[in-house]
């Protein structure tokens, strides 16, 4: 690729802190609050996060660099393990994708469906509104629109816009009527504390997501040898900050106790600084930015499993195409489905972000233990000015043990959820040794 064409120090460091910032900070910092036992804990899971994102990206640009291939994980995982594998983390990846669909979907409707419906009725309301929101924008793609790049934009500027709104909170002293902290002492023991924790890192490592996408911009980086580590740190670096000062807002004006059962939090917030019409335009513009996070990822996913049918791995009923609209209808209507079915399954984003954050251990582990493997493969590349982190193999071998970490977590919070998620990965492993053995028949 020619040095014009390359990515610029900027240029990557917004990539970064557009792949990261999502629209998990408007509900997340409730999750973590009330899986914290302290206000220490709060804010210690979310620098915790933002450090593992750290070792992550730096393990992921490397991984991309030293192996820059389109097919992303699928690839990484046959070259490193077996395609077997290769094919089950990625399908549940692509679960993972779904339900994190799902779960903006849920808050997106904790926002508007107060709006739309009064009464006791509005909370068991909510899934059908998120599974409307899903439906709505399957039936936009399936139509052929192509405004992925436009969505983001306007995605990307309500974010960022009510994040700003929330941080200017802290600089207006008279909205700040939070209770004092009442902290339960039954919960401050080291294994509670440790479990709490944990718990709370679920909920932040969540928000953090994103960065793992760097395994695409290896070789397409600028004098990557300096740029990935710098871009990849002041990014993060921005969004820690960003986090830490919009979760402190919340616990300032909403409170800490509070915060753990504040239902719309940033509308909440919005409705102290400017009252009930800042609430009112607050929610419905949450609700537009989780639309548009919605439609990118019902662009974005059908794709993945489009390679993943070139590739011989899913049937090629998957590789069905509207030429003249040029969508993927089966891929897509696949994905979407998944993506409802997940609401049917868990109908509390609680759930859905468990199931998703188990699901992502699995994958974000095992994916970056992949960067091992590469380094005895790939030496031959070294010195040859291709980005190698420092630190090695600290940084890779903290992110492992981070994500192994929240897994156990929830696995003795959740068994239930942690079972299905493993045996969902098993069953994937089986399904691919199943349909290759069925090919070899048909041969």
């Amino acid at each position: 690729m020619a040095s014009k064409n390359k990515l610029g120090l900027f240029s990557l460091t917004m990539i970064v802190i557009g792949l990261v910032i999502g629209t998990g900070i408007f509900r997340t910092s409730r999750d973590a609050a009330e899986a914290a036992a302290t206000p220490a804990v709060f804010f210690v899971a979310w620098l915790a996060g933002g450090l593992v994102a750290i070792c992550g990206a730096l393990t992921y640009a490397e991984i991309g660099s030293r192996y820059p291939v389109t097919g992303g994980y699928y690839k990484i995982f046959s070259y490193a393990y077996h395609p077997s594998l290769a094919f089950g983390i990625n399908a549940i990846i692509l679960i993972s994708n779904a339900a994190s669909l799902s779960g903006v979907a849920l808050i997106g409707s904790e926002y508007i469906t107060p709006l739309l419906f009064k009464g006791g009725n509005a909370e068991q309301l909510k899934p059908f509104v998120a599974m409307g929101a899903i439906i709505l924008f399957y039936g936009v793609n399936l139509a052929g629109l192509r405004m992925s790049s436009q969505t983001q934009n306007v995605l990307m500027i309500i974010k960022i816009g009510m994040l700003l709104v929330i941080v200017a909170s802290l600089f207006m002293p008279q909205i700040h009527r939070a209770a004092p902290v009442v902290i339960d002492e039954s919960k401050t023991y080291v294994a509670a504390m440790l479990l709490s924790f944990g718990v709370a890192l679920k909920a932040t490592s969540f928000t953090y997501g994103g960065y793992q996408q760097t395994i695409n911009f290896g070789e397409e980086v600028e004098n990557p040898q300096k740029n990935i580590p710098r871009g990849i740190f002041t990014g993060i670096i921005v969004i820690i900050t960003l986090y830490l000062l919009v979760s402190y807002a919340y616990v300032k004006v909403i409170g800490f106790n509070e915060l753990k059962t504040t239902s719309g939090i940033a509308s909440v917030v919005a409705e102290k600084m400017f009252g009930s019409a800042g609430k009112y335009a607050s929610s419905i513009l949450l609700f537009l930015a989780v639309l548009a996070y919605v439609n990118v990822l019902l662009l974005s996913n059908p794709r993945v499993m489009y390679a993943m049918s070139t590739d011989g791995i899913l049937p090629k009923v998957f590789q069905k195409k509207d030429e003249r609209r040029d969508v993927l209808t089966i891929s897509l209507t696949v994905f979407a489905a998944i993506c409802v079915a997940v609401l049917f399954f868990a109908d509390k984003f609680e759930k859905i972000l468990s199931f998703t954050i188990f699901l992502d251990s699995i994958g974000m582990a095992t994916s970056a233990a992949t960067i091992f493997i590469l380094r005895r493969r790939t030496k031959h590349l070294d010195g040859t000015g291709i980005y190698s982190m420092r630190l090695y193999p600290l940084l890779p071998l903290l992110f492992i043990i981070a994500y192994v970490f929240v897994g156990t977590m929830i696995a003795v919070k959740e068994p239930g959820l942690a079972l299905t998620g493993t045996a969902v990965l098993a069953g994937f492993i089986s399904l691919y040794f199943i349909v290759k053995n069925f090919d070899k028949r048909k041969g």
